[in-house]
């Protein structure tokens, strides 16, 4: 059971928190359904999660810096 807070906020049991994986800032839509509410976690595509792994970082540059890296090692590998 949990309570509305005067802020209109709800504390959601950390058993259930636990068995969704809900983190901190995790995203919802909320429902009304047949006088209900619904809160359905908004999860991250695929391509999304994959986009958020490599931000930050330019995967061309340095697949680039390694190759000169291994021609300065090995000339004959240009070749």
């Amino acid at each position: 059971m949990t309570k509305l807070s005067s802020n209109g906020q709800i504390v959601i049991p950390k058993a259930v928190r636990q068995a969704l994986n809900l983190q901190p800032g995790a995203q919802f839509n909320i429902r009304l359904s047949e006088g209900n509410i619904l809160l359905e976690p908004i999860v991250a595509s695929s391509i999304e999660a994959l986009y958020g792994k490599f931000s930050g970082t330019d995967f061309l540059s340095s697949q680039e810096e390694e190759h000169q890296q291994e021609l300065l090692n090995d000339p004959s590998a240009g070749a």
